[in-house]
């Protein structure tokens, strides 16, 4: 969710809302007028959970960094006292500069891309000579639907900005459009929240109240009938899949251990030239000894479904493979180039660091 032009119009035009919502000249008693009310502060449960609020975000806002590349701007969390920084794999994708601000502020520092792996959406970059506070990382296992929760980033392109909700669904399979040097993005596991989730916000932190990072704001869902962001529906990987891949990123650059099942196969969706629809994904490769290849899948079929669901296009099939596991024997329906169907049993291979 980078910024692009028509965002920086948004934002534009955000600050001027902002300069207009203002009041003008006299103090606040003249310009409430007599017998104004004067507000009371909170008390009770409620002034207990506007202090937790505080408490959390000056924990963890320190931790959350702005990330600005050529292409424009999103956020990052800081992972450990090395100058790593966790953030998404299309907020750096293709990027020839990578800079990062504190949420506080102050001038910009170079950093460098350590490894990335979009399947998850997740990419490590350093910053050296600079000290950065890490993060606290929860158990995105232990999240519960009703926690309140905080997004944490830079929405905007505005720092340090802090915005609440709650988990509003768990266990959700969500992928994201390639564009540009980022291939796309099918992410298992993924936490929903109502905290909403803005252009800029994408690598920041969604944080409980308990100041635990539990996922890694990613996308928003959009809604086709207004041409643009659904409202209250955003989506974050979660913590348990950032601490299983960034450490390998870190180590090596790449993932040895992805965790996710792979047919082993190169995929394409074919499109109807006529009506323009997505019909069917065809196998352009046959991976060397994969599970595809025992099972005799070969270049130029149709993968038609995976366990009974169908599976149309290269993102259908994503979405079914990442909630498996490599080992898992699948039953995969096939179209062969004689037009002639069949089913097959797979067992699943591991999806490689490089994908």
């Amino acid at each position: 969710m980078n910024r692009n032009a028509k965002i920086k119009a948004c934002a534009a035009a955000m600050g001027l809302v902002l300069v207009a919502g203002c009041s003008g000249g006299g103090d606040d008693a003249e310009s409430a007028g007599a017998g104004a009310r004067v507000p009371l502060p909170a008390t009770g449960a409620a002034a207990q959970l506007e202090q937790q609020y505080e408490q959390v975000v000056d924990a963890v806002l320190p931790s959350v960094v702005k990330i600005e590349t050529g292409k424009g701007e999103g956020s990052g969390v800081v992972f450990d006292d090395q100058g790593h920084v966790v953030t998404n794999a299309h907020v750096v994708a293709g990027a020839r500069q990578i800079r990062v601000t504190a949420s506080s502020g102050g001038s910009p520092h170079e950093a460098n891309l350590v490894g990335a792996f979009p399947p998850d959406d997740l990419a490590v970059v350093k910053v050296d000579g600079v000290s950065l506070k890490p993060a606290a990382w929860g158990d995105s296992s232990k999240a519960e639907v009703g926690q309140i929760v905080m997004a944490m980033g830079n929405p905007l392109g505005l720092a340090g900005s802090v915005t609440s909700g709650i988990v509003s669904a768990l266990h959700r399979t969500v992928s994201t459009q390639g564009e540009g040097d980022f291939p796309g993005s099918t992410i298992a596991e993924a936490i929903q929240t109502s905290a909403p989730i803005n252009p800029g916000n994408s690598g920041g932190a969604l944080v409980t109240l308990s100041g635990k990072v539990i996922g890694v704001p990613t996308a928003a869902a959009s809604d086709p009938s207004i041409g643009g962001a659904a409202a209250g529906i955003g989506f974050a990987t979660p913590s348990n899949t950032v601490k299983r891949i960034v450490p390998q990123l870190i180590r090596t650059g790449e993932v040895s251990d992805s965790g996710r099942a792979a047919l082993g196969v190169v995929v394409r969706t074919l499109v109807d030239p006529e009506s323009g629809r997505r019909s069917a994904v065809a196998v352009v490769e046959v991976v060397e000894n994969s599970g595809a290849a025992k099972a005799g899948i070969e270049a130029g079929d149709l993968i038609l479904s995976v366990n009974g669901t169908a599976t149309p296009t290269q993102t259908a099939l994503s979405s079914v493979l990442a909630n498996m596991k490599p080992g898992d024997v699948v039953t995969v329906e096939i179209q062969k180039q004689d037009g002639s169907k069949k089913q097959v049993k797979v067992t699943l291979g591991e999806l490689p660091g490089n994908a």
